[in-house]
């Protein structure tokens, strides 16, 4: 009797431990910084065009994506320097570009800067009245480390209030709500938490900034929040960490950097 009642511990603590290794989860927690970056087209709060400048915040930051806003492609004020190139061989990180509109002999867009290689991009046209600049959202998809998979998109928003800003966010929607990957949004939306050009883009994206929207704008006083970094699924991020980092010299917007993780 002793014997079969060891045994039949022995069988109920092997089927415990099976059950736990099998409830146990197959990946470590993955984390991925983000950055929101508007360059000032590279000329600083100086007027010193210091890329120098530019590339160190980025490396005090420490991001694994970046999207930068304002940024030139080969323009006579940026001294026909392509931007996000030269930012990237400066963070030793991939560079990417992408064209909202021609501008002083050279183009005018989006950048990402990424740590990894990217496996896509596209560059997605968002609408526009006579008369406003023409705008941009930049997608990059890339693996991370443990092989999980995720996009990233960059963009600028109208800067002015009105149907222009609103159609933009009705188009980001559109083009990337459906995405196969986990998506992070990144960017300039020249538009504060209770506009309804946000409003619009919730019904996609979880802001990253919870019920504390800290200033991002301008660098010397931060007033208004106008710099995101935000997500969907909602349920496949978790925010660690949010930080505005105020550099009063190299650009006129606070640098938005957000730590979030990725849950399975």
């Amino acid at each position: 009797m002793r014997g079969k009642l060891l045994i039949l511990i022995a069988v109920l603590l092997y089927g415990l431990n099976q059950t736990s290794i099998a409830q146990a989860p197959n990946k470590e927690k993955t984390t991925i910084k983000v950055l929101s970056f508007n360059i000032l087209h590279g000329a600083t709060m100086k007027n010193d065009f210091n890329l120098d400048r530019l590339a160190q915040v980025i490396i005090d930051a420490d991001p694994d994506l970046v999207a930068m806003q304002e940024v030139d492609f080969k323009t006579n004020r940026a001294k026909k320097y392509d931007l996000v190139t030269e930012l990237g061989w400066r963070t030793k990180m991939v560079p990417i570009f992408a064209k909202a509109m021609s501008y002083d002999d050279g183009e005018y867009g989006e950048g990402i800067l990424s740590k990894k290689s990217l496996i896509s991009s596209r560059n997605v046209a968002l609408p526009y009245s006579k008369g406003h600049e023409p705008r941009a959202a930049v997608e990059v998809t890339i693996a991370l480390n443990n092989n999980d998979t995720i996009s990233f998109v960059g963009t600028h928003l109208d800067h002015e209030e009105g149907v222009d800003r609103d159609n933009q966010a009705i188009k980001i929607n559109e083009a990337f709500a459906n995405n196969k990957y986990p998506t992070i949004l990144a960017g300039d939306l020249n538009a504060t938490p209770e506009s309804s050009t946000i409003k619009i883009l919730e019904k996609v994206w979880k802001p990253s900034y919870g019920n504390n929207p800290e200033p991002t704008y301008p660098s010397s006083n931060p007033r208004i929040k106008i710099d995101y970094v935000m997500f969907t699924p909602m349920n496949r991020w978790t925010v660690i960490d949010t930080e505005v980092i105020r550099d009063t010299v190299a650009t006129d917007h606070c640098v938005y950097l957000v730590t979030l993780q990725l849950n399975y």
